[in-house]
């Protein structure tokens, strides 16, 4: 079924005004919205990209959810993704800030695949995505301790995924978790991984997004104050097993 254009950048510009964030939009970022969410449908059942097939909700919980991070970044971020999966929050965040720069990173070949066609597709020349293991990029010198946020979404427990994204983070950087309703339990049982691996300045912030239904995650804001040790991270193996 076709996507309905007038409907859904109404939809779009209500819910971004109902939560603050118009200044976001533009006719050019709500094009590129509705060209990525019918790109989005029509490939989803090939490669799994999302439960939430219904346009409000793709607005809601994927669009505005990912300008929650957007509005944060610095000016000219350089930001790394990851577990990017489906490209969220990669693209969102490529397509609001274009001052930005976004590495997606993830372990399975089909879904960067994805990503990079939609970033073609959206003229998206601030996008560059890379098919690899985050603890193999956590130690790579080309990406270790190289970008000003780090970031990532539904993708494991804190104690695991602080090992995983804060090598990529540089000292005065920062470390952004979109998690979940857990993440004050996480959050507690990951003090000592975290100040292990160089954060510091820990920090939650509770989101609550309005639209057809009301969605709340919290930010968890990690600040990058040292260097990471060179013994991590350890294959992933190891961190799973006996997480710091």
């Amino acid at each position: 079924m076709a996507l309905d254009k007038q409907r859904f950048t109404s939809s779009l510009t209500k819910i971004f005004g109902e939560n603050g964030f118009s200044k976001l939009l533009s006719r050019d970022v709500s094009e590129k919205l509705f060209t990525l969410t019918e790109f989005m449908l029509s490939e989803n059942e090939k490669y799994n990209l999302t439960a939430i097939t219904d346009p409000d909700k793709i607005i809601l919980n994927h669009y505005a959810d990912c300008a929650t991070l957007a509005i944060r970044l610095p000016k000219g971020a350089r930001v790394c993704d990851i577990g990017c999966g489906a490209g969220f929050p990669t693209l969102p965040v490529a397509i609001f800030r274009p001052d930005a720069s976004v590495l997606g990173i993830d372990s399975t070949a089909k879904r960067i695949g994805y990503v990079t066609q939609a970033a073609a597709l959206l003229g998206l020349s601030n996008v560059e995505c890379v098919t690899m293991r985050a603890e193999d990029g956590g130690r790579d010198i080309k990406y270790r301790e190289k970008f000003d946020v780090v970031t990532a979404r539904a993708v494991a427990e804190l104690r695991v995924l602080a090992e995983l994204c804060l090598p990529y983070a540089r000292v005065g950087g920062s470390f952004i978790a979109m998690k979940g309703k857990n993440a004050e339990y996480e959050l507690s049982a990951a003090k000592r991984a975290i100040a292990t691996l160089g954060g510091r300045n820990v920090r939650v912030e509770t989101v609550t997004l309005v639209g057809t239904e009301t969605a709340s995650h919290p930010l968890i804001y990690i600040d990058k104050k040292e260097k990471t040790p060179a013994a991590y991270p350890r294959p992933y193996a190891q961190i799973s097993k006996k997480p710091l």
